[in-house]
């Protein structure tokens, strides 16, 4: 049994990927100086690697480690991320696909919520939401990159993400923490786990190592949660009744006539789930993401390749099977589960990254220093990731109960009122009876806000009440549209194509902060 008051001086990652690599550097520029960090992985396990999108929170996880803006796009194969584009998710609207644009700027002006103005607007005569209130979403559309050549790294005229390659990532990740903050990195395999009396994690059984011990575990295993869930026995609150889909087809696509490369995820719905489309410098990561109770994996991938508008023969996939929901506890006695292994919805908005990435972010920041502290820092934890699991998934899961599309028993289903959780039921149904407002996410755990919601709903037209504006109001909102008009014009402007930047990043890099 480990002493209260013991200094925790040896944190151990089991497990590398970008799960295990963003802990590293979380942990190493946030510790003092005599706490010693290792990571083991496996020599012989694959990581998924197709986490390929990320959110704007990004930027600032790199630009606390130190890691150069130049080097995502020279080492990474990085483009530039504006958004979701998304398709399909609607029935088609006079014989088009319906569409909508989900990106990271505030679609209030100065201040100004337009959407009550939007909303009063005569159908035919209404532009959509997105592009009436966004400026990225225009640029984004037009294929513009969201800074210039001229701006230093990570400064942002507007806000941005980035799609990468997921193993050239870990590896830039891994080699900053390796040399810059003194990560060691052992590879080989744990062959069991050996616990304390009190039930902690002592050491790990290496196979060609022997025993190594440490006072903190970070269980970035994957799916197969080797600590947390096989060693600590820890429950896994399956979510696969909300969010049906549970497996994935994924395909990698080397570019052959492209003339541009989107600045946005492509998100394009499908009889039993969706497609992403995401474009790299010199190939495109394509995936079906669809539930296996509702179709096959062999009409999945054709699904797949008739998308990519190819033959099924010519098209080689990966079938990935995912484990929907998240450990009832992400913090055990001495351990703590970040990425795969505490948990996992479909990666429709980026989430997977954006949860690893918050969560090394949050254990960090609150590292206990002895043992004693570990029981109120890991409460807090696991009522923390707790609250963002429910509060992911209402979002998620939104996407799918509010579409109209009847075509399939899937997107039935995802309507039915016993799919969808009760806390989304209660915001649905305020939402019906007037427009959403800040006060209704109020948690700053709540990682999908007022913004984000208000793309989807009115991207999809969710059908809210709201009172007509005053004259006064009125006036004010249609200055505010002008203005938007105005900016859209002038970015697109001044803003160069996707394909220049990125080329010009990749030769010339950005300017040091």
């Amino acid at each position: 049994m480990q002493n209260a008051e013991t200094r925790i001086k040896r944190i151990v990652i089991v497990g590398g990927g970008t799960a295990g690599w963003l802990a590293a550097n979380h942990l190493a520029a946030d510790a003092s100086e005599d706490v010693s960090i290792t990571l083991i992985e496996s020599p012989d396990i694959p990581t998924i690697g197709v986490g390929e999108g990320t959110v704007p929170v990004i930027v600032d996880s790199l630009k606390k480690f130190g890691i150069r803006e130049s080097d995502m796009f020279r080492l990474c194969d990085a483009t530039f991320k504006n958004g979701i584009h998304f398709t399909g998710w609607n029935k088609p609207v006079d014989g088009q696909p319906h569409c909508y644009f989900h990106p990271f700027d505030d679609p209030n002006v100065n201040g100004v919520n337009l959407l009550p103005y939007w909303l009063h607007q005569l159908p035919e005569a209404r532009t959509r939401f997105d592009l009436s209130v966004s400026i990225q979403a225009h640029i984004a559309l037009e294929n513009r990159a969201p800074k210039l050549i001229t701006n230093a790294e990570y400064e942002r005229m507007i806000n941005y993400a980035f799609h990468l390659d997921a193993g050239k990532f870990s590896a830039l990740l891994a080699d900053h923490a390796t040399k810059n903050r003194q990560v060691k990195h052992i590879l080989d395999d744990v062959e069991s786990v050996k616990l304390t009396p009190d039930g902690a994690i002592s050491g790990l059984q290496l196979k060609l190592g022997g025993l190594l011990e440490g006072d903190l575990f970070i269980d970035c295993s994957g799916f197969q949660s080797l600590l947390l869930g096989k060693a600590l026995n820890t429950p896994f609150i399956d979510k696969s009744d909300v969010l049906f889909a549970n497996h994935a087809v994924v395909t990698q696509v080397p570019y052959e006539n492209e003339q541009e490369v989107p600045p946005y995820t492509i998100s394009a719905a499908q009889q039993a789930g969706w497609i992403w489309d995401i474009g790299l410098q010199t190939r495109k990561g394509v995936g079906h993401v669809y539930s296996d109770q509702f179709t096959t994996h062999e009409q999945a991938h054709r699904d797949l390749s008739a998308y990519l508008g190819k033959s099924e023969d010519a098209v080689e996939s990966r079938l990935i099977k995912m484990q929907v929901g998240y450990r009832a506890q992400a913090w055990v006695k001495n351990c703590i589960g970040i990425g795969l292994s505490q948990g996992f919805v479909e990666p429709l908005e980026a989430t997977g990254l954006l949860v690893f990435d918050l969560a090394a972010r949050m254990l960090s920041r609150r590292l206990p220093d002895v043992h004693q502290d570990i029981p109120p820092i890991a409460q807090q934890f696991n009522q923390h990731m707790t609250h963002v699991w429910q509060s992911i998934i209402d979002f998620i899961k939104l996407h799918y109960c509010i579409s109209n599309r009847d075509d399939s028993e899937f997107w039935r289903m995802n309507r039915a009122a016993e799919t969808i959780p009760d806390s989304l039921q209660h915001k649905l149904a305020l939402w019906r009876n007037d427009i959403p407002n800040e006060y209704d996410f109020v948690s700053s755990l709540d990682v999908f806000r007022l913004e984000n919601h208000l793309y989807v709903l009115y991207g999809m037209n969710y059908p809210s009440r709201c009172n007509y504006p005053s004259p006064q109001k009125v006036s004010q909102q249609e200055a505010m549209l002008k203005l938007v008009a105005r900016q859209q014009q002038k970015a697109g402007a001044i803003l160069e194509t996707h394909s220049t930047l990125v080329a010009k990043a990749s030769r010339y890099g950005f300017q040091r902060i």
